[in-house]
C-alpha cells in the first residue's frame, strides 16, 4: 500500500467513525466499530472493516451498512477533498474473533 492510500485509509477510519455515530439514524448501525480501512492505489474501492459486539447481529448490521454506504460515501465527499471517491464496501473484521478464539485455546491449555 502506498503512503497516500495509508493515510486515506486511516482519514477514512475517522471519518466514517463520526458518520456512523453522529450522521447516522439507523440505531443498530450506532454500535459498530470501525477497525481499519483499506483503499486501493486507484482510489476504486475503499473496504471498510468493522465489528460489533453482538455476533448474533452480524448480519442484519452488514445489510443495514450495505444500504447505508452510499450515505457514508456521501458524506466522505463533503469532509474529504478527493478528485475521485472511491466506492465504500463494508467488510466483517474476522481477526477479533479469530484472536478471541486463539485466546479461548491457549486459557485451556493454562488450565491443563
Amino acid at each position: 500500500m502506498s503512503i497516500r492510500s495509508e493515510r486515506l485509509a486511516t482519514l477514512f477510519v475517522r471519518e466514517v467513525s463520526k458518520i456512523l455515530a453522529e450522521e447516522i439514524k439507523d440505531e443498530t448501525i450506532k454500535f459498530v466499530t470501525i477497525t481499519g480501512a483499506d483503499v486501493t492505489r486507484d482510489l476504486s474501492l475503499a473496504k471498510i472493516y468493522f465489528t460489533v459486539l453482538d455476533d448474533n447481529k452480524k448480519e442484519v448490521i452488514t445489510n443495514s451498512l450495505e444500504k447505508a454506504s452510499r450515505f457514508v460515501r456521501k458524506e466522505l465527499c463533503g469532509r474529504v477533498q478527493l478528485r475521485k471517491m472511491p466506492e465504500v464496501k463494508f467488510v466483517y473484521d474476522e481477526s477479533i474473533a479469530y484472536g478471541n478464539k486463539i485466546e479461548r485455546i491457549i486459557e485451556k491449555i493454562k488450565e491443563d
